[in-house]
């Protein structure tokens, strides 16, 4: 099957790679999902929602910064690296992520989309500000340099929408594809997941990696199971042989 993979990648001009929480897990970024996920140990509604914040922003902030240290300290693996050089190979490439670690970027990817922000970056609640803040810790209850409102992570949380022209864009590239790579997500998160149906409504070819499948299993056209790291290596290195 990597084969056959190989072969549609090296043949399209437009790629479009949606990449989930797997590819990250790898890395040691801990998920929300999963066996040892972030719901099994802590109450995300009370975490990562506007509802919360609202209601204690000092909590919130407490666990964003405890995110932000430990991402910190994790680096991209052989599969972000991978990613890197698929955008150098193929003419039209957009990566499409649901992560918000950075780790896509600090691997060297260029042309991305991130659906759920960037924990590295922090937006005022009040004006526009919106600025890279890679401080470890940051103030319990920091501030807006601009109008000294209160500042929030520039993530999507639970029950809010994404940001419209990050998901138009999304939208657009994937209506536009020959093939969509799918990685690490567990195509069930709204509206992430439905990106995969809408490219196949629209005739790409779809190729999923993930460790076990998945409900885009069902109408992928080829299913590496897998880790990412070891699955994407393999897959690059074959364009070069």
């Amino acid at each position: 099957m990597i084969k056959k993979a190989r072969e549609a990648i090296l043949h399209c001009r437009r790629l479009r790679v949606l990449t989930g929480a797997g590819i990250s897990a790898e890395s040691g970024v801990p998920t929300f999902r999963g066996a040892n996920g972030l719901w099994g140990k802590y109450n995300v509604m009370e975490l990562a929602t506007p509802e919360a914040f609202q209601r204690n922003p000092e909590l919130v902030w407490k666990f964003y910064n405890w995110r932000r240290e430990v991402i910190a300290k994790v680096k991209p693996n052989p599969a972000h690296k991978a990613l890197v050089d698929l955008e150098k190979i193929i003419p039209d490439f957009l990566l499409i992520t649901q992560n918000v670690d950075g780790l896509h970027q600090q691997a060297g990817n260029k042309n991305m989309v991130e659906l759920h922000g960037n924990i590295w970056w922090v937006k005022c609640t009040t004006c526009e500000y919106l600025a890279q803040d890679r401080s470890i810790p940051l103030p319990s209850l920091p501030t807006c340099p601009k109008c000294s409102s209160l500042l929030r992570p520039n993530v999507v949380w639970f029950g809010e929408a994404l940001d419209p022209e990050v998901l138009d864009k999304a939208i657009e590239a994937i209506e536009n594809t020959e093939v969509l790579l799918v990685i690490g997500t567990s195509a069930v998160v709204q509206p992430a997941a439905s990106l995969i149906w809408l490219a196949k409504e629209k005739g790409a070819l779809i190729i999923e990696i993930n460790i076990e499948k998945t409900e885009a299993s069902e109408i992928a056209d080829i299913t590496l199971l897998g880790k990412a790291g070891e699955v994407l290596p393999q897959l690059v290195k074959s364009f070069r042989e």
